[in-house]
């Protein structure tokens, strides 16, 4: 008896959905593209339990006929595509026939629709592939499709899934993406009855965007409209003022022809437009819409069809790099235009508030003299300390208005002496270092009793502040100062949920976070190392970091990470200036660290060539 046998079609088609549904926000993301398709103009999703139990799309699209409805449940049955040939020119989001008999086949399906010609509508009942009844029913114009107990008949896909709340928050931010995509159709989102998020059509994406991620990102973007007639693509959309990032790149958007893609290609060319603008290794949130004619792109290279490939990538990677950057030259003239006086000529300098070289920092640091309010006054001497670095750098800072004090170099020198003055012995090292001079703006050479340093400013700088961040960071009690005004944070679903995970140790640490709504925070104190104006962009990059290693049970391992990247965010730069005290100051900082070798991040400080060596290289004797 042979030992190779036909598959019956019902398994078939529970292997196969697995190419096509993975998990929950696949079957909402399946079935919102047909209602699309149909011409939907409200569309309304509800779920519960991350999807695992009960998924339920209503639109009020066109609908089907009852031949329609049952022949829409066999394999590979679609409207969209006659021919292969036609794959070069589909502009529908659905076109395989593959979403509705897969879903079928590892779910108890119900499928409700109607036409507009008939009175009445369709209803068919599918449990695991096999149908059950098939009748009419009253209904308005549209579909309805109910999903319930899914991969209840495939237990080996169902065991992957993940815990509800992430499941929960996939969903959301797919059904974000969708309401992003498509701002003239109207959103509704329930989970377990209640409503997540619901958004109106609208015309205006600038409103959809602040009604999905916020108000406060939809001020930091920048309108985007440039046409190529000779290729015929177009980007338009919104994207980020020069100097606004974050660390990931989960807000960094990219559709083509209205379909949400991960695609490579239009990313690392929105990233080389921001290079120099925003600082390395971080994103700017951008919501770019390309259209390009169907032939030039292949929609159908993945199962889920979340990545696609263009015809030519080096065209594409043009335009769209070429058209950022026009977009961000273009809003700087206007921004700088702005500032001119009314008497003044026309052409004028820059402001020195931006650099022509690279953007503003994205998390300022106050000058420690500016400010003068009794919770400031608390602040231990390594938290100012801290600012007198910034003070003595002045390539990225902030223009000076008159009633602003900064300190001279002489000042800024003598109050890093007095916070060093508690570790004499390690001070000590430091009386041999004579500078030298400055090379490139980026290094420091020194004459020591030893031979010569090369020091590294940048890693230096990193390495002092994340010192004396960590010792008020790793206190027992560390001191906190509350806001005058606290400070509201809002999050998307999946962000909100990590954040919620580290807020007992967040808080333990000088920081007083609360949940305020769904999805929804308010800082109320933030610790006495961290100013204002940092904490909700330290909070942020947290969050990322708690998402992207999210199987890490050690805190400890977490915020250190997280204050090596507070401590780089604003070190020094080759693009700023430090006067001759500054860098003497630095180093005798830098040896006064418990790790003066390396930065936070591994890199080395200095580098130390003995005169031994010297003699060695040069053969001397004498």
């Amino acid at each position: 008896m042979s030992s190779i046998r036909i598959l019956s079609d019902r398994v078939a088609n529970q292997i196969a959905a697995g190419e096509v549904i993975e998990r929950p926000v696949a079957v909402v993301k399946e079935l919102v593209e047909n209602s699309i398709d149909a011409g939907a103009t409200r569309i309304e999703i509800e779920f519960r339990n991350g999807g695992k139990s009960y998924i339920r799309i209503e639109d009020n699209g066109k609908g089907m006929s009852p031949d329609e409805a049952q022949l829409s449940l066999e394999r590979h049955a679609t409207s969209k595509i006659r021919e292969a040939s036609d794959l070069n020119e589909v502009c529908s989001f659905g076109f395989r026939g593959e979403a509705l008999p897969s879903i079928a086949s590892v779910s108890k399906f119900t499928l409700r629709t109607r036409a507009k010609d008939w009175e009445h509508g369709t209803e068919i009942l599918i449990n695991g592939g096999k149908m059950l009844e098939k009748k009419d029913c009253g209904m308005p114009v549209g579909t309805v499709i109910e999903v319930a107990h899914l991969f209840n008949a495939v237990p080996a896909r169902r065991k992957f899934l993940k815990t509800d709340p992430t499941e929960t928050a996939h969903i959301t931010y797919n059904c974000r993406l969708f309401a992003v995509a498509h701002p003239n159709v109207a959103f509704r989102v329930l989970e377990n009855g209640r409503t997540v998020f619901q958004s109106p059509a609208c015309d205006n994406l600038r409103d959809r965007i602040a009604e999905i991620w916020g108000r406060r990102l939809a001020d930091d973007l920048i309108p985007v409209d440039v046409n190529d007639s000779k290729t015929g693509f177009r980007l338009t959309g919104l994207t980020a003022k020069p100097g606004i990032g974050r660390s990931t790149r989960r807000e960094l958007v990219t559709l083509v022809n209205r379909r949400p893609v991960d695609s490579r290609t239009l990313s690392l060319a929105v990233l080389d437009a921001y290079h120099g603008r925003i600082q390395k290794g971080r994103f700017p949130p951008a919501f770019l819409f390309l259209e390009i004619q169907p032939c030039e792109v292949d929609v159908n290279v993945h199962p889920a069809k979340r990545e696609v490939r263009f015809r030519d990538d080096g065209a594409i990677r043009r335009f769209v790099l070429n058209a950022v950057t026009e977009t961000l030259a273009d809003s700087r003239s206007k921004d700088m235009a702005q500032t001119v006086a009314p008497n003044s000529p026309v052409k004028s300098e820059p402001p020195l508030a931006v650099s022509p070289k690279r953007s503003p920092k994205s998390i300022p640091v106050p000058q420690a003299t500016a400010i003068e309010t009794p919770a400031i006054a608390t602040r231990p001497a390594a938290a100012q300390a801290n600012s007198t670095i910034d003070n003595a750098v002045t390539g990225g800072a902030p223009a000076q208005t008159p009633s602003t004090k900064t300190a001279s170099p002489k000042e800024t020198t003598v109050q890093a002496k007095a916070a060093d003055q508690k570790s004499p012995a390690k001070q000590s090292q430091t009386t041999n270092w004579r500078l030298i001079t400055l090379l490139k703006k980026r290094y420091a050479l020194f004459d020591t009793a030893r031979g010569l340093v090369m020091l590294h400013l940048r890693h230096a700088d990193q390495r002092v502040r994340y010192e004396r961040i960590s010792q008020e960071f790793n206190k027992q009690a560390p001191l906190s100062q509350p806001l005058l005004i606290p400070q509201p944070i809002e999050l998307e679903p999946l962000a909100a949920e990590s954040l919620k995970s580290q807020l007992q140790q967040l808080n333990a640490q000088g920081f007083e976070v609360v949940e305020f709504g769904r999805n929804f925070y308010r800082i109320e104190a933030v610790p006495a190392w961290l100013t204002p104006e940092q904490a909700e962009p330290f909070i942020r990059d947290l969050v990322d970091l708690v998402r992207q290693r999210s199987g890490m049970r050690k805190q400890t391992a977490l915020s250190w990470e997280a204050i090596a990247q507070l401590a780089s965010q604003n070190s020094y730069r080759s693009s700023d200036t430090m006067t001759e005290q500054a860098v003497e100051q630095l180093a005798k900082d830098l040896l006064a660290c418990d790790t003066p070798h390396t930065s936070p991040f591994g890199k080395p400080t200095f580098s130390e060539v003995s005169w031994n060596e010297w003699q060695r290289r040069f053969g001397s004797d004498s």
